[in-house]
Parts: C-alpha cells; sequence; structure tokens
C-alpha cells in the first residue's frame, strides 16, 4: 500500500516510517513547511527540522516530498489564532493545525499524489471510521485529533499508537535513527521554543492596563496588555505578596484584567459551558460521556445536549476558546470550542 507519512523531523514520525516499512507499505515521507518566520532572538526550527527529516528518508531508503503549506497556514491557522485572542479566547493553535493542514490539505495533496493512506507519527489508534485513545496514556494526543472526519480516520494510520513513548525512543537508538535523543520541540506549535506572549507581540499591538481586584474594585497592578492573560492564570501576575491572585475576568474593550485571591470565586468554577462548532461522531448524542477539559486533564462524567455541556462535578477554569473533547470508553467522539460565558 502507498502511505504518505507526515514527517516532523522527530523521533516519532521516524520510527513511523520504520514501522510502515517494515508492514510491506511503499512510504512517502512528507515535511510539511508550514512556518519559516524567525522572531526577535528566536530562530525557527523549520530548516533543522527538515534536514533531520531527509536523514531518516534516507537512512530508510523512502521517497521524500516538501510540501509547502505556509501560505494556508498562516490564513487557517495563524490569522484563526490571533483573531481568537484579540477576542480575548485562548485558542489552541494544534487543534485547528491538525483540523485544516495535517488531516485536510496534507491528505487532500497525498490522494491527489496518489496516496492509499496517509499516516502520522501521532499517538492515537483507530479502528475503521473510529478513533481510539493511544496505549500511552501520558502521550495520547487525540485530545488534538477530536475534529477530524470519520472519512479522515478511515484513511490514515497512526503507527506508534499501540507503543509506549520509551520503546518508540529505544526503537529508534536500535535501528540507528539520527533523531533517536532528539528532544521534542515545545512552546508554540509552529515556532520551536518561542512562547505565546513573544509570538503575540510580534503581530498584535498591545498597551498596559489596569489590574482590578475583582471584590474591591481597585486597581492593584498594571499588565502588559489583556490579551495574554487566560482565566485561572495566577503566574505572571506580579502583585503584591501574600496568597495568590488569580485571573478571573477580562474586558477586553477597557484593557482590563479583574483578579481575585478567592480561590473559591464563583467566576471561576462551573459545572455548565456552552460550546460551539461542536463535532460528534457515529451519530452519538453526547449523553453521559466522559470529558476532558484540557490536554492530559482527567476525564470528567458529563452529559452534553443542544450546545450545552453539563459536568457531574463542578469543574475550575474553563477557558473561552480552548476545547472539551467527548469521550465513551478508548473512542474519542469529537468535541466542542467554549464559549465566553
Amino acid at each position: 500500500m502507498k502511505v504518505f507519512l507526515g514527517m516532523s523531523g522527530g523521533v516519532d514520525s521516524a520510527v513511523s516510517a520504520y514501522l510502515l516499512q517494515q508492514q510491506g507499505h511503499e512510504v512517502v515521507g512528507v515535511y510539511m513547511k508550514n512556518w519559516s518566520k524567525n522572531l526577535p532572538g528566536m530562530k525557527c526550527p523549520w530548516a533543522e527540522d527538515l534536514a533531520d527529516a531527509k536523514r531518516v528518508a534516507v537512512k530508510l531508503g523512502i521517497d521524500f516530498r516538501v510540501f509547502d503549506f505556509e501560505s494556508e497556514y498562516k490564513q487557517k491557522v495563524v490569522d484563526y489564532m490571533l483573531a481568537e485572542y484579540q477576542k480575548g479566547n485562548t485558542p489552541n493553535p494544534d487543534i485547528m493545525c491538525n483540523q485544516e493542514i495535517k488531516f485536510k490539505l496534507f491528505a487532500e495533496t497525498a490522494f491527489e499524489q496518489g496516496a492509499e493512506k496517509i499516516a502520522t507519527g501521532h499517538y492515537a489508534k483507530t479502528n475503521g471510521r473510529a478513533l481510539l485513545k493511544a496505549k500511552d496514556e501520558n502521550k495520547d494526543q487525540t485530545y488534538f485529533l477530536y475534529r477530524i472526519t470519520e472519512d479522515i480516520i478511515e484513511k490514515t494510520i497512526f503507527p506508534v499508537g499501540d507503543m509506549l513513548k520509551p520503546e518508540v525512543k529505544a526503537l529508534a537508538a536500535d535501528i540507528g535513527l539520527s533523531v533517536a535523543h532528539k528532544a521534542e520541540s515545545m512552546g508554540v506549535c509552529f515556532v520551536g521554543e518561542a512562547n505565546m506572549k513573544d509570538f503575540l507581540s510580534e503581530f498584535v499591538e498591545t498597551k498596559p492596563g489596569k489590574i482590578i481586584e475583582l471584590e474591591t474594585n481597585q486597581e492593584i497592578g498594571v499588565h502588559d496588555g489583556a490579551i495574554f492573560y487566560t482565566l485561572g492564570q495566577r503566574h505572571g501576575l506580579n502583585l503584591k505578596a501574600g496568597l495568590p491572585y488569580y485571573v478571573v475576568k477580562k474586558d477586553m474593550d477597557a484593557n482590563i484584567v479583574y483578579v481575585s485571591q478567592n480561590l473559591n470565586s464563583l467566576k471561576l468554577w462551573t459545572n455548565t459551558i456552552k460550546l460551539k462548532d461542536v463535532v460528534l461522531r457515529h451519530g452519538d448524542d453526547g449523553r453521559h460521556i466522559q470529558a476532558r477539559i484540557r490536554h492530559r486533564a482527567p476525564l470528567v462524567e458529563a452529559d452534553y445536549q443542544d450546545g450545552v455541556l453539563t459536568f457531574a462535578e463542578e469543574q475550575k477554569s474553563l477557558t473561552p476558546g480552548q476545547s472539551v473533547v467527548f469521550y465513551r470508553g478508548d473512542v474519542c467522539l469529537g468535541g466542542g470550542i467554549i464559549e465566553a460565558q
């Protein structure tokens, strides 16, 4: 079978290439060039990642191509992300990248070029048209993949989905792959080690504003720009000593950040949220499910109906723009994006 594999330059996709080859597939490695812009003091790692992916392809003797999606990526992922932040939301660019680029544009281009299936190094599994949790619960990435359509799931292979991360790294070392000990990329999904504040500062004009204590309505500090703060955040506020303050509300028009020392503030806790852009696969009704409110967060009992998700127990710091993902057993059913309350 001819399989086009997305190769990021990391160990997971490199081992995926080897496994597909061992299974007898004709593997075509593809590096997706999504972003190449440097930030002040931070070099975009795309050229090094491309070189690492190419070295693995040469080592394994597989065909290798580069798909340049930079223009589409800027439009579909980066512009979306910037617009959401400007609204006061906290979007997840990795989820949008998977929806619009890796499992849409990449898939479409691969199939046009003769692929019978596509593959990536994500930690997930499939069973027909169902998306399933990976064997490695700590590395499971179904949270980021929840918006993929059933048609694409059916045509996707996740070769490392049945492996633990240490097993993947050990196998890479055993077969002599150059990326066996490469560190995992951190920070913004497409600009390497840059943090989100540095990235946003390059594209969005910001100005200082007031930090106001919710209960007293008194100004107690100054922030760099409301866009940089997330509900529930307690680090980076630089306020007076004592009990920590938490961000409980933002007024984007007035550029004000509201904080509270009360961890039990009603602004932080809720058992119902509104969701938008909800995806539900397999005709599921969303009733009596388990939900994950952020990557690696524990699953909680919940019930979805008509755009509203109700939790069995109150949850803290549910952030507009972030995703809640639905599960039934090992099956990832879909999920939705948290709306501002």
